[in-house]
């Protein structure tokens, strides 16, 4: 409750959005109907970048980038429609709904993708193999520990902003070139 105003949909002039301008909260009905279409846009989303892969792969092996592209490239794919939900939120100045959006959609992919895959893997024959290699896990630790010093003080400073996108550049780097 006490950091409930960093939740709140502001403008870009930090005036917040008053709860008159909100839709009404939906039934039950159409909670479980969108429930139920959120799984099937999902499953259409998975969908996609499973049959598109063969197509990433073959572009990331003509391009001469490393094979860790291709999972880059995926996970994008499957983040566009939060991003372009994210983009048009803050097109419509509403950008804290934009940010929600970004870093939720983001935290769930990351949160929920991990343990379903090794949820799935007791049951799948093989081992399981998360894909990174060592300079990888060290920016993965990195990364906990830079988001946890963000997180607790509350607000994020620019400087910390900076450090975020720098960390995701090296990411970026080396996952193309190793």
């Amino acid at each position: 409750m006490r950091h409930r105003d960093y939740f709140l949909p502001i403008t870009r002039h930090d005036e917040v959005i008053t709860a008159e301008e909100h839709a009404p909260a939906p039934t039950a009905r159409t909670a479980l109907v969108s429930l139920g279409l959120l799984g099937l846009a999902l499953i259409g989303v998975v969908g996609l970048a499973k049959g598109v892969s063969p197509t990433i792969e073959s572009g990331v092996e003509a391009a001469g980038l490393h094979h860790a592209v291709v999972g880059v490239i995926i996970a994008l794919l499957v983040l566009l429609p939060e991003t372009v939900a994210a983009l048009r939120s803050a097109h419509r100045d509403r950008v804290q709904t934009s940010l929600n959006l970004a870093l939720g959609s983001a935290m769930a992919s990351i949160g929920l993708t991990i343990p379903a895959v090794a949820l799935a893997s007791v049951w799948l024959s093989g081992p399981l193999v998360l894909g990174l290699g060592a300079t990888h896990m060290v920016l993965l630790a990195l990364t906990v520990v830079v988001a946890s010093l963000t997180v607790v003080p509350g607000r994020a400073t620019p400087l910390q902003g900076g450090v975020h996108l720098v960390l995701f550049a090296a990411y970026l780097e080396l996952a193309i070139n190793p």
